[in-house]
């Protein structure tokens, strides 16, 4: 099995991860699960797209997983805030 097909299978099962993510943001009982899954597909998918990048030979693919990095920081920073807002009213 050569590095690149390797690679794909990897980017498969992080796929897998995201599916069952999906499924928790659907089912999850509270907002903090759905957002703890949300983290969890973007962390996934932003291991897919480094993956993807040297198997595909598309080096864009790794800034475009480093921005999506950002804006999931961003993300959470966000719900944190107007989670700690709502609390102390």
């Amino acid at each position: 099995m050569s590095m690149p097909e390797f690679f794909l299978a990897l980017a498969l099962v992080l796929l897998v991860t995201m599916a069952a993510g999906m499924i928790r943001i659907i089912v999850g009982p509270t907002p903090a699960d759905r957002m703890m899954a949300a983290q969890l597909l973007g962390t996934s998918g932003i291991g897919v797209l480094v993956l993807l990048a040297p198997a595909l030979g598309i080096p864009a693919l790794i800034d475009v997983g480093l921005i999506f990095a950002l804006l999931a920081a961003v993300s959470v920073a966000a719900f944190t805030r107007r989670r700690i807002g709502r609390n102390q009213c």
